[in-house]
């Protein structure tokens, strides 16, 4: 197991951590200087930051400092309620593939959705049995597209609380079970993030990891679990701060051969995104050394 407590070589921010600071929105070229000034040498940032930003400019400053991308959130959300929102998701999916290729991103993240219409708070149904079905068509369709531009797509299963609206697969078995699908000879192309937030309650996720492998670990994202935790979205803690033995699960994950960034990942509306930027990511430095 590698040893972080000597540097943060291996740390990525995922650009939400920091997407808010003192309570305001802050732009991704200001996230990618201030990580770039405190030698943070990966990040992965979410489409709609780089839209904002321009993806164009995006792109350079990251190629200008080098920095590597430790995944690219998100594609996914493939439940739809007819074929013209099927096209939607499928044409959205595709260029997110082509934007995770510019900002030539280790992965492209798959949050794959729910039950259609639950994120706007009105489920079209409640059969979720059709929505994993359309979630494998869904990856079975855009698997072919990453796999010409040689783009990893990584599904990540979401914990059991966001079934209903952001992601009807909800343990790395399933995952797996859709990875082993669509992608039999593990070729690279299919995999996992595992993100300790969703999975880390799972008493079945050493034996999963173990069932993942090298070529199926895609992604790893760290924060901990407060207890109580008081909002289902965003009250995600610092590493240290919960319940979470993070360490124990990047070891299983490191057994495996996963050799790759930890990438911390935190929705905080009432603490991390009502502080100062600069003082989130010295925490995130110093917690990783710690914690993870």
């Amino acid at each position: 197991m590698r040893d972080f407590s000597l540097n943060h070589e291996c740390l990525s921010i995922n650009t939400a951590t920091v997407r808010k600071s003192n309570g305001m929105d802050l732009p991704l070229p200001k996230i990618i200087e201030a990580c770039v000034e405190r030698g943070i040498g990966a990040i992965s940032p979410w489409r709609d930051q780089v839209t904002a930003a321009g993806l164009s400019v995006v792109s350079k400053l990251v190629k200008s400092h080098g920095l590597k991308l430790s995944g690219y959130c998100r594609g996914g959300m493939f439940p739809a309620v007819d074929s013209q929102a099927t096209q939607a998701a499928e044409l959205d999916n595709r260029m997110a593939v082509d934007e995770a290729c510019e900002l030539n991103a280790q992965c492209l993240v798959l949050v794959v959705g729910g039950l259609p219409g639950a994120l706007d708070g009105k489920a079209a149904h409640k059969d979720i049995a059709r929505s994993r079905h359309q979630v494998h068509d869904g990856i079975a369709q855009l698997l072919s597209y990453a796999k010409s531009c040689h783009m990893p797509l990584a599904i990540e299963p979401l914990h059991p609380m966001y079934a209903a609206d952001r992601a009807c697969i909800n343990t790395l078995e399933q995952a797996l079970d859709v990875c082993d699908a669509l992608d039999p000879d593990q070729s690279g192309a299919l995999g996992v993030a595992v993100d300790v937030y969703h999975v880390w309650w799972d008493p079945k996720l050493q034996q999963q990891i173990e069932r993942a492998g090298k070529s199926r670990l895609l992604a790893f994202h760290v924060c901990d679990w407060l207890t109580p935790t008081t909002d289902m979205l965003n009250d995600r803690g610092m590493m240290g701060d919960g319940v979470i033995d993070i360490p124990k699960i990047r070891g299983w994950v490191e057994a495996q051969g996963f050799s790759g960034f930890s990438e911390v990942e935190i929705f905080s509306t009432g603490n991390w995104w009502q502080r100062d930027h600069s003082h989130v990511l010295d925490t995130c430095i110093a917690r990783h050394k710690s914690f993870v």
